[in-house]
Parts: structure tokens; sequence; C-alpha cells
């Protein structure tokens, strides 16, 4: 009797230390991932939509997440880096506040996966399941551009453009306007670009640098600008100069909330959806998984490389506004 009550106690405590080893190993793959976002400039208006909606997602999935505003400062951008690493995070998001910096930033991060947006690194900087970025494809935004003035202005093959550029340096600056160019030489058109100069995404810069423009009483046939918030300032000028907006062509990029009324209105005739919502989703998702050890593979729009996630633009004009409208 004593041998088979000796063999039960046996068994029990097998099982007991069974089911102990059990709890410890389903507690360790249910480690809460913590994410370290640093902002470039949280005032800037897309930038600032990309904060919000990495909040909500994060939120959503019950995951820690931080955000750290660098204001424009790369040495407080590179403070938030040393911060991850001190602070326990498992991950980094991070829009540089210039991607020249990108090593820097790999290098303070020490062993921490970084997922990179909105301003993209150099490519040979990138590696696969640990440096990435998230965003949209920039070339197709210009190339979206250039093709609805193409097409509106069917009728002519010398036209002249007016092109506010972004923050000199800045991906979706080169990306947008270089797209912007060739795709009017594959189209057979002869673009003479009768004002182009950098207002760094200010609306009220835009505005101001297209007031000494139209005091030139140069002809143009459009005004193509890397973002909603030039384009805005632009459409500000045309209204103050009694010029009416609808007269002529002019496109943005971001479907901002401003954006789409003045598309609604006919003030302006073309933007580019960028989905921040997506971005900061697919930003999320990553982290989720990076900051885990795991891989983006199985994240949508991931490339087969490891290193990127792109964010499809969509084409936003007066016929498809309102699924686009808040």
């Amino acid at each position: 009797m004593k041998k088979k009550i000796a063999v039960l106690l046996t068994i029990l405590m097998m099982f007991a230390l069974i089911s102990g080893c059990g709890s410890k190993s389903t507690s360790s793959s249910n480690k809460k991932v913590k994410i370290l976002f640093s902002i470039s400039n949280a005032t800037d208006a897309y930038r600032s939509l990309l904060v919000a909606n990495a909040k909500s997602y994060a939120d959503s999935e019950n995951v820690e997440l931080t955000v750290k505003d660098a204001a424009g400062s790369i040495e407080e951008q590179v403070s938030h880096m040393k911060e991850a690493v001190s602070g326990g995070y498992n991950v980094v998001i991070c829009t540089p506040v210039n991607s020249a910096t990108t090593l820097q930033l790999k290098k303070e991060a020490g062993e921490l996966p970084i997922i990179f947006m909105n301003s993209a690194p150099s490519e040979d900087l990138l590696e696969r399941d640990k440096y990435i970025y998230v965003s949209s494809d920039e070339m197709v935004a210009g190339k979206i551009q250039a093709e609805y003035v193409a097409d509106y202005l069917s009728n002519k093959k010398d036209i002249k453009v007016v092109l506010f550029r972004g923050e000199k340096g800045h991906s979706a600056t080169i990306g947008r306007t270089k797209a912007v160019k060739e795709t009017f030489k594959e189209k057979g058109i002869n673009a003479e670009y009768v004002f182009e100069d950098t207002a760094n995404w200010s609306r009220q810069g835009a505005k101001e640098m297209f007031n000494v423009f139209l005091a030139t009483s140069q002809k143009f046939d459009c005004v193509i600008a890397n973002n909603d918030e030039m384009a805005l300032g632009v459409i500000d000028s045309l209204k103050e100069n009694k010029i009416d907006p609808s007269s002529v062509p002019v496109l943005g990029i971001d479907a901002t909330s401003e954006a789409t009324k003045a598309i609604a209105d006919g003030s302006m005739r073309l933007t580019v959806y960028q989905s921040a919502k997506d971005q900061s989703k697919s930003a999320v998702q990553s982290a989720i998984e990076l900051g885990s050890g795991g891989t983006i593979a199985k994240i949508e729009n991931a490339t087969e490389d490891g290193k990127h996630v792109w964010v499809p633009f969509e084409k936003v004009d007066k016929s498809n506004v309102s699924k686009y409208m808040s």
C-alpha cells in the first residue's frame, strides 16, 4: 500500500513539474513588446498623423508605445536612441530628422531593431528584419501628378510648370520631384520650370513665394507641389490675388483633411493619398514582430528582401474624393 502511495505521489509531482514548465513557456511567449517612437517633428501635419495612428493601433494591440518628439534636433533624436537602450525598450520606430544620421542612430540604438519611416535611409544601411523602412514609394506619387497634368493638357507638348519642393535632401522631395520630371520626359512633353524652389512643406512659405512669382506676371500652366500644405499655400495666394484657383491645375500629395475639402470645392485639382493609418499600422506590426525576434515576412506589402514595407499611394480627384474625406 505504501509503495502504491509513493508511486502516486511521484506521478503527481512529475505532473506538477510539467505543468509548471508549461506555464513558464506560455508566459515567455506572450512577452509584451515595448516600442519607442522617435518622431522628427510632431508639429508637422503628416507626421502628427503617423504618431496618432501608431498610438491608436498599438493601444488596440495592447502594446506599450512611447512617443518622443525630437523637434527637429538631431542631438535630441540621438538621445532617444540611448533612452531606448537604457529604458528597456525592445524596438524603435524612427522618422529621422536627417536620414544622413542613420548610421549614428543605429550605433546608439545598439542591438535594437529600428523601423524607419517618412525619410528613407541609404539603401545599404538597411538590413533584413533588423533595420527596415516603412513608407510609400515616392516615385509613384510624382508619377501620378505628372500623368494627370499630361492628360489634362493633352493638346500641349510645351508646358510651363511651377514646382514646389519639400524639405531639401528629404527622400520624399527627391523621389517625387524626380518622378514628375522623368514622367514628363517619358511622355514627350517639354516642361519648362518657370518657377522651382523649396518651400519646406510649409503652407505659409509656399504662399509667400508664390505671391512673389505672381508679381512677375509670368505665364504658367500648372502648379505641382510635393505635398498638400504647399499646394494649399498656392491656393491661398491665388485667392488673395483675385485669381480663381479652379482656373489652373494645382496638385498636392497626402490627401489631408484640408486638401480633400479643396478637391471637393474645385480649388485643388488632384492630391495623392498617402495612408498615414496604414503606414503606422505596418510600422507597429513590424515593431511587434522584430521586437520579439520575429520577421516581417507575413506583413502585408513587405518585400522579399525583408527590408521594406511599401504602402500603396492612391490617386484622389473630384470623382472619388468623398471616400477620403473625414
